[in-house]
Order: C-alpha cells, then structure tokens, then sequence
C-alpha cells in the first residue's frame, strides 16, 4: 500500500507507507523549522536517475519549484528536473545507520535528447570505463546550445590532473562522437574534493 500525491496533481509522485512513516520521524527530530523536502535529480549513469530527498529549512524554499503534499509531506519537486520526476516512486528500507534506505523508482527516459543518450551511452561504454581505474566518474548534467555540461567525482573531483583529464581526453571524445558539441563545462566543484586521484577504488 502506498500515499499517493493529492488528486489533480500531474506529477503523481507516490511515497510507500514505510517511506512516509520515516520521513516524520526525520522531520520530527530536526532541530530547525522545517519547509519540506525537496526532489531532485543528481546525475544520470548506466544504471538510471540519481535521486536525492533533502530536507528544505524555512526561507530557504525555491519559489521556482512545483510543490506537492503527500501524506502530511510537503515536497518541493525540482524545477529544472520536473518533467523527468513525473511518477516516481520513493520506498524506505531499513540499511543500517551509515547508509540511506530511501530507494527510488523512476518510469521515465535516462534523456530525452538524442544528443545527451549519444553522450551518455559515450560515458557508461569509454569514458567511465577508464577513470575507474583511478577510482572516478564523470556524469552528464545537462545539453543544450550545444554545450555539454559534465561533473566529475570521486577520484577526479579536486585531482590536479582534472583539467588534464578534461581537456585532452573527455571533451575530445566527446566532439568526436557528437561533433554539433561545441564547448564542454566542468560543473564539479573541486575544491570540495579530497583528491583521491592515486587512491584505488573501493570495493
């Protein structure tokens, strides 16, 4: 069984009753006034959508943002990413202390743009296949006026050798596989980075 969003609303974001009974009680605990939660989409990788479900104080809500109240829960749905949050799911499962049981169905396309799935697909097959050895990734965020947007994380976040990385081998690759790409932009935020670079993966 599961609380669904209020009549009439398009978006049909559903939580299950475990989900909603676990975000009370997160909410309950927070020690400042609380506005909602807020949806959005990290990133997008071989395996589909990166969701998150922040918590939004009060005076710090987007005015930008679809709003939806499902079960006693105000939602903030992330504006930017709203088409590709119509229908999700959001279930709870009990992982322990030190890992987030919030699990995420999303119905919709990985992209819609055929330029961003030429990209994507571009990372999942090459490009992530080789930073990996040096514990990174590096996610599509968005593509338009032919610019690709791209974050790089884990080892690549903060390494001295990004820029490198970027330049000589990301953004080559990706004008030759989709030469309307004009311009690649690092979006990542480095220095927010521990610059594991020469770190093997985890396991």
């Amino acid at each position: 069984m599961s609380s669904e969003a209020t009549p009439g609303d398009d978006l049909r974001i559903s939580f299950s009753d475990d989900a909603v009974a676990k975000l009370h009680e997160v909410i309950v605990a927070y020690p400042e006034p609380l506005a909602g939660l807020r949806l959005k989409i990290l990133g997008r990788s071989e395996g589909g959508f990166e969701h998150v479900l922040t918590l939004v104080e009060e005076g710090t809500e987007s005015d930008d943002d679809p709003v939806i109240e499902v079960s006693g829960l105000r939602v903030y749905v992330e504006a930017d990413n709203a088409q590709d949050l119509k229908g999700v799911s959001v279930d709870y499962r009990d992982k322990g202390p030190n890992e987030s049981g919030l699990e995420f169905s999303n119905p919709n396309p990985i992209w819609r743009d055929p330029l961003a799935l030429e990209i994507q697909n571009l990372f999942d097959e090459y490009v992530n296949p080789g930073v990996a050895a040096h514990g990174g990734h590096v996610s599509l965020i968005d593509v338009r006026d032919n610019k690709a947007y791209i974050q790089l994380g884990g080892g690549c976040q903060g390494c001295g050798m990004a820029d490198v990385t970027l330049k000589q081998g990301i953004e080559v690759a990706i004008k030759e596989a989709v030469p309307s790409i004009e311009e690649v932009v690092d979006v990542t935020d480095h220095g927010a980075g521990d610059n594991p670079y020469y770190q093997p993966a985890k396991k």
